[in-house]
């Protein structure tokens, strides 16, 4: 967020237009909005585009004191033992995820979320996916997602604490929703690689983080949300979602890699080298790999050529993006997308380090950044 607020304060006119077509959490619209600016924002994920306009919405008094009434209502259903209890999100394992007291009382506090919750139940269903990760299992000491041991506690210690932990996050949330933007921020799901002819030679400034080359699933950790609110019903979905992303990697989208074959397009000077280097490491991982980088490649030019016809003339682009590493072969992502860039008309592209990803050395972020003259 910080970084995003450097550059609307240096970039940002009164009235700017700000694009971010790599939305995910919905951070660099909001931003603006709260700048008094518009944000328009584009993600191909239907829970995050859900997300983030609900991040951005305008909430009254009423609206909070009516989650507030509901989240107590919700809390007493689901403490009745003759309550009605949710249909089991399908989730693969997922003994893993929540101990069978935990998982017995998000099932029954669903169902009370959905049966007290008169008008929009937003509010509460936000609530609800900070709690279920709370009561979970789930670890984040790994760049990836990983579970605890069964035997490792999840700072809740009986059945009966779990209500309390709803209502904190509740709480939580209700004290963020009364803070609202000044400005207007407007999320629309869609591909970034096109589809959005709507805001053509209207878009002052963009700043985005696209996915990067790092084969790390971008909705693998989405996965317990968008099951519990029915954006997913199948892990087929998830894999075919991943697939439709640029830089997805998760289930089918990993097994069709084998079979992708290149576009044609016009490959950044070294990439071909690159991949070779990568597809000879590993007889059978090496192959899987290059071809998963240079679809990377390909769909960032396709988004490239998809998206300056939507800057006004002056308008700046700043990509924040990372670079990776495969069998020791560097991959350069911010060198190939600033050279698509200028190969899509965009001038005075520039890149400019940020900081070290990790603590693995050779990763590192940068800003990629460029100005529409004509």
């Amino acid at each position: 967020m910080r970084l995003v607020e450097q550059i609307l304060d240096e970039f940002g006119g009164p009235a700017a237009v700000v694009f971010d077509p790599f939305s995910g959490t919905g951070t660099t619209a909001l931003c603006a909005a709260y700048r008094g600016k518009t944000g328009v924002a584009t993600d191909i994920n239907p829970f995050l585009i859900w997300l983030a306009n609900a991040k951005a919405r305008i909430y009254d008094a009423a609206a909070i004191a009516s989650a507030a009434h509901a989240a107590q209502l919700a809390v007493t259903a689901a403490q009745d033992p003759q309550g009605v209890v949710a249909d089991c999100p399908p989730i693969s394992n997922i003994q893993r995820w929540w101990s069978p007291p935990a998982l017995d009382f998000l099932l029954r506090l669903k169902a009370a979320i959905d049966a007290h919750a008169t008008g929009d139940a937003t509010l509460l269903k936000v609530a609800f996916c900070r709690t279920v990760m709370t009561l979970s299992n789930a670890a984040f000491n790994h760049q990836s997602m990983s579970f605890r041991s069964p035997t490792t506690t999840v700072g809740i210690d009986a059945a009966g604490d779990f209500p309390a932990q709803f209502l904190r996050d509740v709480a939580h949330v209700a004290a963020g929703a009364a803070d609202n933007p000044g400005g207007v921020a407007q999320y629309i799901q869609s591909d970034a690689r096109g589809g959005l002819a709507q805001w053509r030679d209207r878009i002052d400034l963009l700043i985005t983080s696209p996915p990067y080359p790092n084969r790390m699933s971008y909705i693998r950790e989405l996965r317990p949300y968008m099951y519990w609110l029915g954006y997913l019903s199948t892990g087929r979905q998830a894999g075919e979602l991943d697939w439709e992303a640029i830089g997805g990697t998760w289930g089918v989208a990993t097994s069709r890699l084998a079979q992708w074959l290149p576009g044609g397009r016009s490959a950044p000077a070294g990439m071909l080298a690159t991949l070779a280097a990568i597809r000879a490491a590993h007889w059978k991982n090496g192959p899987l790999l290059a071809n998963y980088v240079h679809k990377y490649c390909e769909d960032m030019f396709t988004h490239l050529l998809a998206t300056v016809p939507l800057l006004r003339v002056g308008a700046t682009v700043h990509y924040i993006v990372g670079n990776s590493i495969f069998y020791g072969q560097l991959v350069p992502a911010q060198d190939w997308l600033a050279e698509q860039m200028a190969a899509v008309g965009l001038q005075k592209v520039q890149i400019a380090p940020i900081r070290k990803r990790n603590s693995k050395k050779g990763l590192v972020e940068f800003a990629v950044t460029g100005v529409r003259q004509m």
